[in-house]
């Protein structure tokens, strides 16, 4: 029996149990309701069984292995061959705080759903509770567990995807008849099947996973909630390999929810979106947090007229109206990403078109400027990708050529000519900017939103979508500007490249804080000097707040690995603790940023900038679409420039002086 985690109360709790079952696709069905503040409807999981979990064809035992690496196995189809053992991104990046929460951590006293079920929810994380220790449990059900706070769950359900119109094709010789136990089965390798489709089919991929979400249910599963948790099982059935690989959750969040806030905009129109919570987006749906849970996903949002539905999807949506007064917005992606990237904004936003065509053309014009020689030297060859197999962009010849994806931008009325007057412009410019120095845009497009007033951050970025507060408006174009280029700077470091530990949260804040400068020397196109005294500037300024800070905090949240050499580790059932991830103070604190800046900064002055940047863009195209720790970082920098190595530059003495300690080094 592994022993329970009892995570501290400033620690954040990720419950889900993914190294037995793993989800790989969600589907949302979600209505919108303003006049209760809540959000309604149905979501559907399709899972495959997870690496720890394997049938032993020796011992006719069911039994857990211990490696976790399983999910990184590539399709038949798989274009991408070098394998890695970390596999991909991270979650939306918050500004000035990731993991920080306003107020005190609510106990879950009431509200708690069950059925048919008097289980109690432990306090802490058990790795093993009723799960996969066959020999001391064997008599047990297997207990799914998914990641959820702050909702009602009212049903859960398995879903017949085997009565699926066309179906058939998933099922190999098998028949859609049959005695009960060998239906269950038939239905999980419809689902094995379906997910496992190579990427070159993605569309038929999504049309059958919508047909199945579709499909009756075929019945009821027993589920009881907790404080940090949805435990799921079905009667009878004690092993990840014969629990339902499709279920259904019927649930409604709660006004008090704190995975998105319902407030107004600066018009006075109400609204409610996603803010980057401490807890992600378990308050939003049930979900399986840890960033190894890599999906894709689509979601049907309802919502009535005048409304409009931003999200973090590929597609630029456009309503169906369903029936009077009511529309729908239909969004999905095709990379899989963790759950905690998955972005919504619902309001009366307006979208800010440039009055001039000429403008329009000439900032077009300016801004796809020619590329680097280098710039040929970075392009992807085929056989660099080390991801799962997804629709990569790295992969895509016209994609790669894209020194500027298409973009749009939304706020309130209220603040349309501020955006006209400045974002609209400066939009193209950072990401040509960003293209010119990392290479090919991980994501296909861009939406822009001013988000409403009591958003605490200066922006946030997630896939498809930046949000970007007001105060940068006041601004002019050079705050405008440099922070579009720290939120640009996530697409590929904190989401195309994440933290496999969300403790390293320097890996997504450092690199962005680092990356904004050049970007935005690169927009202005400003000489050599006039670069060096703006960097030079800036880095007096961020040295005084980060000395500020350390004089000032606590020594614990002063350190970038606080997890140490145990970085990265999870239990057996793949469930673990964000350490300080809910403790209040980290929202005033900006270390991860400040320190990762400086870290870098010193890397690059001291390798020679031309080569550190070389090296970056050696390590975006190795390691996108995959989780990252420290070390394969600083592994990668000290191999491409072994003098460094010579002189003494070394990982461990990284660790020792910047990661692995508090203050500021010497």
């Amino acid at each position: 029996m592994e022993t329970q985690l009892d995570p501290m109360k400033d620690d954040l709790p990720l419950m889900a149990n993914t190294s037995y079952m793993l989800v790989k696709h969600y589907i949302l069905d979600l209505d919108v309701d303003f006049k209760n503040k809540v959000v309604e409807g149905s979501i559907v999981l399709f899972f495959e069984t997870g690496s720890q979990y394997r049938k032993s064809s020796s011992t006719g035992k069911e039994r857990c292995q211990s490696q976790f690496d399983e999910n990184a196995k590539m399709g038949a189809s798989e274009p991408c061959h070098i394998p890695m053992i970390n596999v991909s991104t991270c979650s939306s990046k918050t500004k000035y705080n990731d993991f920080a929460v306003s107020g005190k951590e609510e106990e879950a006293t009431s509200g708690e759903n069950s059925n048919h079920s008097n289980n109690e929810q432990a306090p802490g994380i058990s790795s093993s509770k009723d799960c996969c220790d066959m020999e001391n449990h064997g008599n047990k059900d297997f207990l799914l567990v998914l990641d959820c706070c702050d909702l009602s769950v009212l049903k859960v359900e398995e879903v017949d995807v085997a009565a699926v119109s066309g179906i058939e094709k998933f099922t190999g010789s098998a028949k859609l008849t049959g005695v009960s136990k060998e239906l269950e089965n038939l239905r999980n390798q419809i689902v094995h099947e379906l997910v496992t489709l190579p990427a070159d089919r993605w569309k038929e991929q999504l049309h059958y996973f919508t047909h199945c979400s579709q499909a009756p249910g075929c019945g009821e599963l027993l589920f009881t909630t907790g404080s940090w948790s949805l435990e799921i099982r079905k009667s009878g059935i004690r092993t990840p390999a014969d629990f339902p690989h499709a279920i259904r959750i019927w649930y409604k969040t709660k006004p008090e929810g704190r995975s998105v806030t319902w407030t107004t905009d600066q018009s006075g129109r109400p609204c409610v979106y996603t803010t980057g919570s401490p807890i992600n987006n378990r308050a939003l749906f049930p979900c399986q947090e840890p960033p190894i849970a890599l999906s894709t996903w689509q979601a049907s949002v309802r919502t009535a007229a005048g409304f409009v539905v931003l999200m973090s999807g590929e597609n630029s949506a456009e309503p169906v109206q369903l029936q009077e007064g009511i529309l729908s917005w239909y969004y999905y992606v095709s990379m899989p990403m963790p759950a905690s990237t998955f972005t919504i904004a619902v309001g009366c936003w307006q979208e800010v078109k440039q009055q001039s065509f000429k403008q329009t053309a000439a900032i077009q014009t300016n801004t796809e400027f020619s590329l680097p020689s280098s710039q040929a030297d970075f392009r992807c060859p085929e056989e660099i990708c080390g991801h799962v197999e997804y629709p990569c962009r790295f992969q895509n010849p016209a994609a790669r050529l894209q020194a500027v994806i298409p973009h749009r931008v939304f706020a309130p009325w209220c603040l349309m000519e501020s955006c006209e007057e400045y974002l609209l412009q400066l939009i193209p410019q950072c990401l040509s900017a960003a293209y010119t120095t990392l290479g090919t845009h991980p994501f296909s497009r861009l939406d822009v939103l001013i988000v409403p007033s009591n958003f605490s951050s200066l922006g946030m970025a997630s896939p498809h979508i930046i949000f970007l507060s007001q105060s940068v408006l006041p601004g002019g174009s050079h705050l405008c500007g440099t922070r579009l280029c720290h939120e640009i700077a996530h697409a590929w470091f904190g989401l195309a490249i994440g933290a496999r530990d969300w403790t390293e949260e320097w890996i997504s804040e450092g690199f962005a804080t680092f990356l904004e400068d050049i970007f935005w020397a690169r927009a202005q196109q400003l000489s050599y000097d006039e670069i060096k005294g703006q960097q030079e500037l800036k880095a007096l300024l961020r040295w005084r707040r980060l000395r500020d800070e350390v004089q000032n905090s606590e020594e614990e949240l002063q350190v970038l690995r606080p997890k140490k050499e145990s970085t990265g580790e999870l239990s057996e059932s793949g469930a673990s603790v964000v350490k300080y991830g809910l403790k209040a103070e980290k929202i005033f604190m900006q270390v991860h940023y400040l320190k990762g800046y400086f870290l870098l900064r010193s890397l690059a002055r001291t390798i020679g900038e031309a080569s550190y940047l070389a090296s970056l863009q050696k390590f975006v195209l190795k390691f996108h679409g995959q989780l990252v720790l420290s070390q394969d970082f600083l592994c990668m920098l000290l191999e491409d420039n072994p003098k460094q190595k010579e002189s003494g530059l070394t990982v461990e003495s990284i660790f020792q002086n910047w990661l692995d300690t508090s203050g500021i080094p010497k």
